[in-house]
């Protein structure tokens, strides 16, 4: 495993570090779905401490099994909180594309731990193949989502960036499409995934690290940030992944990964 883990690791250390500010959760982490919880603060602050640990655990190759299995945890139950919602409003999309939000964190913390157990390489390659294929399915939702709600992504676009923000919007929305399409049948996954990865990291540069210094006090600022470069390390991490994997066959074209 090459950058992608430790931008995942950075990433949680941030949503730990936000969280342990604010002492909440932000609007994708959000417990309102168990009602009322006794100790509302505590709690935010112990899932907090937990991912700045698993943050820092994960950037280490002895440790970072360990680390990908809390952080997977922990945002496999953010994911989870929003099933309720999801229940409640079938049809409204913005709860599906919170749930994926959270759910290809998960994949890419599978990918991880799977790396990191050598000792039954089956097994690793069933449980990378699972969050391989779960993050594909997540870079589907991310087509959709943004092409439900099309106007509110345009809007995030820097007005200052040529031709306009609609364009934009239309652009990564397909971008998005066809990274699915490409990582999930095998064809020119390789290329897809650097571009994915590089696309995603452009969306923090140029929308989210800026919005910290228009409202350094809102902590959904900090939060987008650290969701934002999250997803970026689990794409890096299926990047990387590729990478490794034919590096190892050089034979072999730009397949997705087979068990």
């Amino acid at each position: 495993m090459k950058l992608g883990r430790h931008v995942f690791g950075a990433a949680a250390i941030a949503f730990g570090i936000t969280g342990l500010y604010w002492r909440s959760f932000n609007t994708w982490q959000q417990i309102n779905a168990l009602g009322s919880v006794p100790h509302r603060e505590a709690f935010a602050c112990i899932v907090a401490i937990l991912e700045i640990v698993g943050g820092v655990s994960i950037q280490w190759e002895k440790t970072a099994g360990a680390g990908a299995i809390m952080l997977g945890f922990i945002y496999l139950a953010f994911a989870l909180l929003w099933v309720p919602f999801i229940v409640a409003t079938p049809l409204v999309y913005d709860r599906w594309g919170n749930f994926f939000e959270q759910f290809s964190l998960v994949s890419g913390a599978l990918i991880v731990f799977a790396l990191s157990e050598k000792n039954n390489p089956k097994l690793t390659a069933k449980m990378v193949r699972a969050g391989y294929i779960c993050f594909g399915i997540c870079v589907i939702s991310f087509t959709l989502e943004q092409l439900f709600y099309l106007r509110g992504t345009a809007s995030l676009v820097p007005k200052w960036i040529p031709p306009g923000q609609m364009f934009w919007a239309i652009a990564t929305t397909i971008a998005f499409a066809l990274a699915a399409i490409a990582l999930l049948s095998g064809r020119w996954a390789i290329t897809a995934s650097r571009l994915l990865t590089a696309m995603i990291v452009l969306f923090g540069l140029l929308i989210w690290i800026p919005a910290p210094f228009a409202y350094p006090h809102e902590m959904i600022s900090w939060a987008a940030n650290a969701e934002n470069f999250a997803i970026a390390g689990s794409a890096w991490i299926v990047m990387d992944y590729l990478n490794l994997k034919v590096s190892h066959t050089p034979a072999e074209s730009q397949e997705a990964p087979q068990p």
